[in-house]
């Protein structure tokens, strides 16, 4: 089957699997908590979405050659894929953070007005997710992992 065989799909695969994996114990040497949520969260350090477009633009390059109009479509990908990491959801995440703390605001306000304090905290909190974007590093990081994962990988299985 070619799907088993596609050097750059699984190159892509395994690129956000490592970011994504790698999450958890970068988190951990930070703050000293694990957190396995980071598994399947977005943003942090590294940028899984970084990871997969340039493991995947690498193993088009390896299997296609740079000069390719394959590498060259994954290569425009990559980069609108990245700058939208740290640009639109990067600023979308901002703005989550100021929205959760009017609604922190807004509550602790409605807590003074009412019998705020019988309700169950759960009820209280609806808050966004604002952990969406990338820093930059984070988007460098996780395109480097990205590339160097592809090359490993394409040393390990196609080489050897």
């Amino acid at each position: 089957m070619d799907l088993f065989s596609n050097f750059p799909l699984w190159a892509a695969l395994a690129g956000i699997g490592f970011a994504q994996f790698i999450k958890v114990p970068i988190q951990f040497i930070a703050t000293r908590k694990v957190e396995w949520s980071l598994l399947t969260s977005t943003g942090g350090m590294p940028s899984s979405h970084s990871a997969a477009v340039t493991a995947l633009t690498t193993g088009i390059g390896i299997e296609h050659g740079l000069g390719s109009p394959f590498f060259a479509i994954s290569t425009v990908f990559a980069i609108i894929v990245m700058f939208d990491a740290t640009g639109v959801r990067r600023h979308a995440g901002e703005q989550a953070t100021v929205l959760n703390r009017l609604v922190i605001d807004f509550n602790k306000f409605v807590a003074e007005a009412k019998m705020w304090p019988t309700m169950n905290e759960n009820e209280k909190r609806k808050e966004l997710k604002e952990l969406l974007g990338h820093q930059p590093i984070e988007v460098f990081f996780g395109g480097l992992s990205g590339i160097l994962l592809a090359l490993l990988l394409h040393y390990l299985l196609v080489i050897m």
